[in-house]
């Protein structure tokens, strides 16, 4: 499996379904007016956190796909999605209203991408469906979702074996929010360099601590 991170909650993440395919999974398109370039994104799945403009641009993906776009549970090319709902701020989705954390079961492997959570945790319905982790996506800029700290404490929930920091400040993003400092310091993990891209077997995960992994953009 090939996990790309493309900015913001950005993912493109190719799978082997059998050796002669693949197939393509869009998480969260984001619009230009962000500032950041709409990369060139190939999907047969497509799912979106919620619907704002960071995180909706559907149309940003070519190709004919499958759209997820909350709560549910989905099927498609021996993919399997879990939608669950949460909350984008701190106060039952009163401010900003309501986020789908996804798992997403591919090649024996899970995922699990937290959208734009803003809860301060994660309650104990929503932790028993997300279940065991493998690969965790969280953003830690605050200001619109959980700041470093606060994601560190609901990756200690969750316990995957590999998380990616996401949705945090980087060059020409118009978005006002933190680095990935707070979270990486939190989490032991002050100098890691970035890596294009995790290329990922389930015989690569280990039964350890979680280990952080930094994408570029």
């Amino acid at each position: 499996m090939h996990i790309v991170w493309k900015g913001q909650a950005c993912f493109q993440i190719t799978a082997s379904i059998s050796k002669e395919e693949k197939v393509n999974i869009v998480i969260d398109p984001f619009d230009e007016s962000i500032g950041l370039r709409v990369p060139n994104l190939e999907a047969q799945i497509l799912l979106s956190t919620h619907d704002h403009r960071d995180h909706n641009n559907i149309k940003a993906a070519s190709g004919e796909y499958f759209l997820i776009k909350g709560p549910g549970e989905y099927e498609r090319k021996e993919v399997f999605v879990r939608g669950i709902p949460s909350y984008h701020d701190s106060e039952g989705g009163a401010k900003r209203g309501p986020n789908t954390i996804y798992t997403i079961k591919a090649e024996d492997l899970v995922l699990c991408h937290l959208g734009d959570i803003g809860q301060k945790e994660l309650s104990p319905e929503q932790i028993d469906e997300i279940g065991s982790v493998d690969v965790l996506m969280v953003p830690v800029g605050g200001v619109f979702t959980v700041d470093g700290k606060e994601a560190a404490h609901i990756v200690s929930q969750i316990e995957p074996s590999i998380v990616i920091p996401i949705h945090y400040k980087i060059p020409k993003l118009k978005i006002g929010l933190e680095g990935p400092d707070k979270f990486l310091k939190a989490m032991g993990a002050k100098s890691l360099l970035p890596e294009p891209k995790l290329i990922i077997k389930k015989k690569d995960i280990q039964e350890e601590e979680t280990k952080v992994v930094l994408l570029e953009p």
